[in-house]
């Protein structure tokens, strides 16, 4: 049966954040508050979780994920992006955005969108998950936690904690969530291309931005 952490969204409580940090640290998979909805996550290392949760959302083995990250520090481990793009970035973290960027050798194959070699990454405007990310001092590997056969994301803890307490190790309560879906972003190595306009304000990224 998952654990259920309530923590306050505006201050986490150290010690359950230290709690479900050590969750992830030893394998689980949890599900925790960002700045649009509820994703479910684990260890960047971590196959057999990623293996559960596409098993979870019924995902095919191959779909990429996202490295939900602390701050822009790990864009050089992961992503290649020049200064025009760095900007960019810079400007619309942390928010409720994921950049679809061109991948670094550091990123294990099976994150990969297997066509185009690239990752998505995301800097959450949410304290909750800013204070698991500042414990586990790593990205986690996250998607979405959209259930199979339904389109919208789940944002209310209780309800995850209902549907979901066998089948994963955590539930990371910080409040009911938007449930509304990121703006999509891609660079690629010239401009940037919204792919989904989402919770985030997609004029910044207009045709010229890369130019």
């Amino acid at each position: 049966m998952a654990q259920y952490f309530v923590i306050h969204p505006d201050n986490p409580q150290a010690r359950l954040i230290r709690a479900a940090v050590s969750i992830v640290e030893k394998g689980g998979v949890i599900a925790y508050p960002t700045d649009s909805s509820y994703a479910l996550g684990c260890a960047l290392e971590n196959k057999e979780g990623r293996d559960r949760i596409c098993r979870l959302r019924e995902l095919d083995a191959r779909h990429p994920f996202t490295l939900v990250c602390r701050d822009l520090a790990d864009l050089a481990t992961y992503a290649q992006v020049d200064k025009r793009a760095y900007r960019a970035l810079r400007a619309h973290t942390p928010g409720p955005y994921t950049f679809v960027l061109p991948a670094t050798r550091e990123v294990p194959r099976r994150l990969l969108d297997p066509k185009r070699r690239t990752i998505g990454l995301r800097v959450p405007n949410n304290s909750v998950a800013q204070a698991l990310l500042a414990e586990l001092r790593a990205p986690l590997m996250s998607v979405t936690l959209v259930l199979p056969g339904e389109e919208a994301s789940l944002g209310d803890p209780l309800l995850i904690r209902e549907r979901l307490e066998h089948t994963i190790d955590a539930v990371v309560d910080g409040g009911v969530c938007p449930g509304e879906p990121t703006t999509v972003v891609e660079w690629d190595g010239q401009s940037f291309r919204v792919h989904r306009a989402g919770t985030g304000d997609i004029s910044g990224f207009a045709p010229d931005v890369g130019g």
